[in-house]
């Protein structure tokens, strides 16, 4: 596979017994409490309980996929594109869940809930306070799910680190809601920490959001690079869906060159349609919520819709 300029591999992340993976196994999954009332102040979502929601005629065993979207470069639109993605999949009349896992709170803010007004968010499953997945979850306009993050969560990597099969932290939380939904999305912090290992070692798919710009190839490079160490190590079923272009300017001659080459260069799918650049992805989060619902017929809503429908075989 080539690649632009030197890069080097960094697997210190892994913990030691990772290096005899046979001998390793997921832990247990986080301890569930008796149901704890989600409350925050905002009027775009109310508590609910994952258990509650009426399950469709699918089989039992069916469970959701999981699909993380990482890129450890930051303003590359991977927080718009979850929200948008997991409202083109609700539409589409799928059952979906989206996980912020970024201890910024973009993807909760974005979606209307102040995180400052959380009380119980991804910090408190992760860090094995006995609050399980189902009691932090609450429900937006958009018509999915979310699991909100607060700014306690920068404090989880140093929590995690000397826990044993810390990687496997975020699998095991979700696993018991995963029959509950059809595609679970999760917004990833711009960083290969734990938390970003926690979402690869979690998920079937893997989205790398990515700016057609040149300097954005380093940061695809070093992520496949990760990428490969979870595949080999932690997660074998972890597939790359593709990259998505984001901010796509048409009109320039750079922008163009660099969607032509990233494909060739990474030998990966690269999804389709680009999602354009446009101000109305800026004015959805200022009402909380995505730009499927506040500029239905724009280009950008439009692209969503088209890569959510590309993407619904690998579901």
């Amino acid at each position: 596979m080539a690649r632009s300029g030197p890069l080097r591999r960094d697997r210190g992340l892994l913990s030691h017994e990772h290096r005899h993976a046979d001998r390793l196994c997921p832990p247990k999954a986080v301890g569930e409490a008796s149901t704890v009332t989600q409350a925050t102040d905002s009027g775009n979502a109310k508590p609910r309980a994952g258990h509650d929601r009426e399950q469709d005629e699918r089989p039992a065993t069916r469970v959701g996929t999981i699909v993380a979207l990482a890129n450890q470069k930051g303003g590359v639109a991977k927080t718009t594109s979850v929200a948008s993605l997991g409202a083109a999949f609700a539409e589409l009349g799928k059952r979906v869940l989206l996980v912020d896992l970024d201890a910024q709170a973009c993807l909760t803010f974005s979606l209307g809930i102040d995180p400052d007004e959380v009380k119980l968010s991804i910090n408190e499953v992760l860090v094995g306070r006995g609050v399980s997945a189902r009691d932090v979850i609450v429900t937006c306009e958009d018509g999915f799910d979310l699991i909100p993050s607060t700014i306690e969560l920068a404090g989880a990597e140093a929590q995690l680190l000397p826990r044993p099969g810390r990687e496997y932290v975020l699998r095991s939380a979700l696993d018991p809601v995963r029959g509950d939904y059809d595609v679970i999305l999760v917004d990833c912090s711009p960083s290969l920490g734990v938390l970003t290992l926690n979402a690869l070692t979690a998920s079937q798919g893997l989205i790398i959001p990515m700016v057609c710009e040149m300097l954005s190839h380093r940061g695809v490079g070093q992520l496949l690079d990760t990428v490969a160490d979870v595949q080999s190590i932690l997660n074998p079923e972890l597939e790359v869906y593709g990259i998505l272009p984001t901010l796509f300017d048409g009109r320039s001659n750079h922008t163009r060159a660099v969607l032509a080459d990233v494909g060739e260069r990474y030998g990966m799918p690269v999804l389709s349609p680009p999602i354009p650049k446009t101000v109305r992805f800026a004015e959805a989060p200022a009402v909380g919520r995505s730009i499927l619902t506040t500029a239905r017929s724009s280009k950008g809503a439009q692209a969503y819709r088209d890569v959510a429908a590309s993407l619904l075989p690998r579901l």
